[in-house]
């Protein structure tokens, strides 16, 4: 057994690992506050449906238009700098939940947040790339999914217990742990980035700064039809933050425990089966395993809408686990294979673009289809888009691939 723990642990850099501890610790705390968090905003704004959509779409939204200089800024100046950044802006805004009282406070804060996001994602996808060759990528974000879902597994039962007794504690527990990731990274992870590795010598003279890169239709076209084609995807899981808790309180007396117990399966299905998954489809071509995710997003987002009893709802939420499993790790890996080397912060940014636009129109849109005809014509509207994009998708990576 010890023998088999320290095969395990010698199989990645020592880097990887304390990513993976801090993405646990962070995540944990975020999935106590991500499921809630519009119903906490929809209790504190009396009843409104849309300001707590506008509010939480206000963070992707703001951090769309950091992610393009972020991804650029990790490859120029370090993946480290903006790690730490980004943990630090993060830990100031779940301080500031605490005092927010009125809606600008609350926007202000969110706003915030999405850049501290924003800074985060690119670069520390980057610093995976920097130190992980290409056969094992797929399987390292696959760890990383892993270690996030530790947090699904957990933190919304926690949550469901602390937010009826002290919402407060909850925002401070989170402000503590992007504390203890920052510390984790500051003295335990070395710079990765190649062009930020690359100083003047004792002998040399300072090397330039490289330019940003410039954006070309004709150069980057792949990157952005698979990018562009991501959305419906994160628009699924906009609605998982925003909507569904709303939907699922218009068809279940026990809403929030419903919800949770779904989080919580997600997360133990995607430590249970994740990293299985990725070994045995690691051989499989892209688009064929992007395509079937697509098809199985459809399923769940028909499932959403229309399930009223809970065991349908589990049903849906195992298929959806199955499609985010053979998703997530599989596009970030073609990203990582098309990304130049000294542009991977860039193509990481351009891709999460996706995430960011999708997390910050989703609520929005989201709430207006729900208070217009209800959630089963959002989720149909949704199965219908994951139809159209899983083809396209699968035809884009086919190609370039």
């Amino acid at each position: 057994m010890v023998k088999f723990a320290n095969n395990i642990i010698g199989r990645y850099d020592s880097g990887i690992w304390i990513r993976v501890l801090g993405a646990a610790l962070t995540t944990i705390t975020g999935f106590m506050i991500r499921p809630f968090l519009v119903l906490y905003l929809y209790d504190q704004l009396e009843g409104s449906v849309i300001l707590p959509m506008i509010i939480v779409g206000l963070q992707p939204l703001c951090g769309l238009f950091v992610s393009w200089f972020g991804g650029s800024w990790s490859d120029r100046y370090g993946r480290k700098p903006l790690i730490l950044i980004a943990l630090a802006l993060q830990m100031l805004c779940m301080i500031g939940y605490v005092f927010a009282e009125d809606v600008w406070q609350y926007a202000l804060i969110s706003i915030i947040n999405g850049i501290g996001f924003a800074l985060y994602g690119p670069a520390a996808s980057a610093q995976i790339t920097d130190i992980i060759t290409e056969e094992k990528r797929a399987e390292v974000f696959a760890l990383m999914h892993t270690a996030f879902n530790v947090g699904a597994a957990v933190g919304p039962v926690l949550g469901l217990l602390m937010f009826g007794w002290n919402p407060s504690a909850v925002f401070l527990m989170s402000a503590m742990s992007f504390v203890l990731y920052g510390l984790l990274v500051w003295f335990k992870i070395p710079e990765s980035a190649p062009l930020a590795l690359k100083g003047p010598t004792a002998n040399s003279t300072p090397l330039p700064q490289p330019a940003k890169p410039k954006f070309s239709w004709a150069e980057h076209k792949g990157l952005v039809l698979m990018t562009m084609l991501c959305l419906p995807v994160g628009l699924l899981y906009a609605q998982v933050e925003s909507t569904l808790p709303l939907h699922l309180q218009t068809n279940f007396e026990h809403y929030r425990t419903v919800l949770a117990s779904l989080l919580t399966f997600n997360g133990i299905m995607v430590i249970a089966l994740q990293i299985w998954i990725a070994r045995r489809t690691e051989p499989v071509p892209s688009h064929l395993i992007i395509g079937i995710s697509y098809a199985l997003f459809a399923v769940v987002s028909l499932g959403y809408g229309y399930s009223g009893v809970v065991v349908w709802l589990f049903a849906a939420e195992f298929i959806f686990t199955i499609g985010e499993m053979m998703f997530g790790p599989h596009m970030q890996k073609a990203v990582s294979v098309m990304a130049p080397q000294d542009q991977r912060g860039f193509y990481f940014s351009v891709y999460g673009t996706s995430q960011l636009l999708s997390r910050g129109l989703g609520p929005i849109l989201g709430g207006l289809l729900l208070e217009w005809s209800g959630g089963e014509t959002l989720f149909t509207v949704l199965a219908a888009l994951m139809v159209v994009a899983g083809y396209a998708q699968f035809k884009v990576i086919k190609r370039l691939t």
